[in-house]
């Protein structure tokens, strides 16, 4: 018998590594964006929504997501390329933006699902249905129906997205591992906690 994901209770440091997940996506867009003739630009910011998903776990990965597009919603510039508004609610990359949010929570419950520590594996597969198949399931059909290019057409264009987002799978990986072993507390891991 399969258990439902319940939301934790959020405690204070909870919040806190909330806060600091949303900061560490923003501060990814600071490079800024790379443009592939296409209509939405590729950024640093996906590492970010792999990590907090990866650290943070699924309800909490998905709240820094959501605590980053809701500070975006307010006008800051919280997005590659200064990016900020409701007006980027109306472009090609809603879809991805949406996706963020099921991706980092695909992430979490990969990453931990059934087990007492991450393991890289679990890492890089939950980086990639996460942080790929699941922001690219909802990014693609809405950056379609916006630009009104075909769903096929998009799908295609969008690969070209594919090889940095598995350099940042290889990133998050790595990146999660490490701090694991320096820093398990980060986590908030239940099993880690209770002893």
């Amino acid at each position: 018998m399969t258990q439902a994901v319940a939301a934790p209770r959020a405690t204070t440091a909870d919040l806190a590594r909330i806060a600091v997940f949303a900061a560490l996506i923003a501060v990814l867009g600071l490079p800024g964006t790379i443009m592939i003739g296409g209509a939405v630009p590729i950024t640093a910011q996906t590492l970010g929504v792999m990590l907090a998903g990866a650290v943070l776990g699924a309800w909490r990965g998905a709240a820094s997501v959501l605590t980053l597009l809701a500070l975006v919603a307010l006008g800051l510039p919280l997005l590659a390329g200064g990016r900020g508004g409701l007006g980027v609610f109306a472009g090609p990359s809603v879809g991805y933006l949406i996706g963020w949010v099921f991706g980092a929570f695909l992430v979490g419950l990969i990453v931990r699902a059934g087990a007492a520590t991450p393991r890289w594996w679990r890492v890089a597969l939950g980086a990639t249905l996460g942080g790929i198949v699941a922001i690219y399931a909802v990014g693609i059909p809405l950056q379609s129906l916006i630009t009104g290019l075909g769903l096929w057409e998009t799908l295609l264009t969008s690969l070209a997205f594919l090889p940095g987002d598995f350099i940042k799978v290889a990133l998050a990986t790595a990146a999660t591992m490490a701090l694991w072993r320096a820093y398990p507390r980060a986590f908030a891991w239940p099993e880690r906690a209770e002893r």
